[in-house]
C-alpha cells in the first residue's frame, strides 16, 4: 500500500553514533540515508536543495521556517533536487509568494525527498559541531531503531567517496552567446547554474564538458580560459580528474577553480586535501583577501579543505584568501601562471555578491 503524507506521521532521525531525534514526517514518506550537515543561511533553500555539491548529504536547515515562499522553477541551481534529505524545525506546507509554482511539500513529493520536521535543530547542530560530520538516516515508515541501525551500517563514509560522476553532465553543451568575446571551457564536476550565468554575463561563451572529458576534447573548443566547477565528494578519490586538471594547468591557459575545482587544483599541485570536522555551509562566512587586505562575506558549501602545510611548502603557490573564523585556506594562486581558485562560492545564489569580482579577475586574465 502506498503511503501518503499526513501531518501527524511520525519520523525519526538516527545518527551514526546511535543518537536519536524524533519528529514529524515532511516530504515523501520513506527512508533515506546520507551524511548529515547543516546550513546556516536564512534564505535560499531552493538553491541549496538543487546545489549538486550537496549530493549524498542530508541537510539540517538552521533557519526556523523552511518553505515559506514556495518553489519558483527559475531559481534552481541544477536540473533536479540533489540533497538526500532535509531536517528542519518548521516545515511550511503553504506559501506566500504569488509567483511560486508549488509548495515545498509537493516539490519534495515529486522528487521523492524524505524529510523530518518539528525537531530541535539547535540541539542537532550543537551535537554535530561537537561530534563532527557523520552518516545518518531519516525514516517515516515505522521501522524500528534496530532496523535503521542495520541500514545505516551499509552507508559508505564520505571520506574517500567519489560522487561527481553522479552529477556531471552526460554530454557537452553550450551556454551563453556564441558571439561573445571570450570562450570558456567549464569542467563540470557538479556545476551550479549561477556559475554559468556569472560567466555569460561577462561576455563569455561557454562549453560545459563532462568530467570524464580528455584534454584533447577541451582544447578542440579553442577556449580562452578554463573553469573548474564545484561538486560533491572527496577530491582525493578522483585521480583521473586530478590528472586532467594538471594537464589543463600546464596548457598555459588562465584557470579559475571554485570549491571542488579549487581542491582538485590543489591536488594537481601536490597539495593534499582533508575532511573537515564540520565543514562550512552558509551565506555569512567571513573571508579576508590577503592581496587587497579587504574582507568579504561569502557563500560556502564544502566539507573538505586544502592542507595549509602543503601550501606553505610549495614555493610556487601564494595564499590569497583565508577564513576569518578558523584560518583555513580559502584561496590561492600559482605564481608562474594565470591560475587561481577559491574554496567558497563567488557566484552565490544564495548569498552576498561580495566576491563576484573574482569572475572579473578571471575575465581580465583571459583578456590579457
Amino acid at each position: 500500500m502506498q503511503l501518503k503524507y499526513s501531518s501527524v506521521s511520525k519520523a525519526v532521525l538516527l545518527l551514526e553514533d546511535g543518537k536519536v531525534f524524533e519528529g514529524k514526517a515532511a516530504g515523501k514518506i520513506g527512508t533515506t540515508t546520507g551524511e548529515i550537515c547543516f546550513n546556516t543561511g536564512m534564505t535560499g533553500y531552493q538553491e541549496i536543495f538543487t546545489d549538486p555539491s550537496y549530493y549524498g548529504q542530508i541537510v539540517v536547515m538552521t533557519n526556523t521556517h523552511v518553505g515559506n515562499y514556495g518553489i519558483e522553477n527559475s531559481e534552481t541551481e541544477s536540473s533536479s533536487i540533489k540533497i538526500a534529505g532535509m531536517v528542519c524545525k518548521k516545515f511550511n506546507h503553504g506559501y506566500s509568494r504569488p509567483r511560486a509554482q508549488q509548495s515545498l511539500q509537493s516539490y519534495f513529493e515529486d522528487a521523492n525527498i524524505v524529510s523530518i520536521c518539528d525537531v530541535d535543530t539547535r540541539a542537532i547542530v550543537r551535537y554535530i559541531r561537537n561530534k563532527g560530520a557523520m552518516n545518518c538516516i531519516i525514516s517515516s515508515e515505522g521501522k524500528s531503531i534496530d532496523e535503521l541501525k542495520a541500514l545505516l551500517k551499509k552507508v559508505p563514509s564520505m571520506d574517500g567517496l567519489e560522487l561527481s560522476s553522479k552529477v556531471t553532465c552526460d554530454k557537452a553543451f553550450h551556454f551563453g552567446n556564441e558571439t561573445a568575446k571570450h570562450k570558456v571551457a567549464v569542467i563540470d564536476f557538479g556545476v551550479k547554474t549561477n556559475i554559468l550565468r556569472s560567466l555569460a554575463e561577462r561576455d563569455c561563451y561557454l562549453k560545459v564538458f563532462p568530467m570524464q572529458s580528455s584534454v584533447a576534447d577541451v582544447m578542440a573548443f579553442k577556449p580562452n580560459g578554463i573553469m573548474l566547477s564545484n561538486g560533491p565528494g572527496d577530491p582525493g578519490a578522483m585521480p583521473n580528474e586530478i590528472k586532467l586538471v594538471k594537464e589543463l594547468v600546464n596548457s598555459g591557459l588562465p584557470v579559475f577553480g571554485i570549491c571542488l575545482g579549487h581542491q582538485l587544483l590543489a591536488q594537481s599541485q601536490n597539495i593534499k586535501t582533508y575532511k573537515m570536522h564540520n565543514g562550512h555551509r552558509g551565506i555569512n562566512h567571513p573571508v579576508k583577501n590577503l592581496i587587497s587586505n579587504k574582507s568579504e562575506i561569502t557563500s560556502q558549501n564544502h566539507g573538505f579543505t586544502v592542507s595549509e602545510e602543503d601550501v606553505k611548502n610549495n614555493s610556487n603557490v601564494e595564499i590569497t584568501h583565508v577564513n576569518l573564523n578558523d584560518n583555513t585556506i580559502e584561496g590561492f594562486r600559482l605564481k608562474d601562471k594565470k591560475v587561481f581558485s577559491v574554496q567558497y562560492h563567488p557566484e552565490a545564489n544564495p548569498g552576498p555578491y561580495d566576491s563576484r569580482y573574482l569572475f572579473d579577475q578571471f575575465v581580465a586574465n583571459m583578456a590579457n
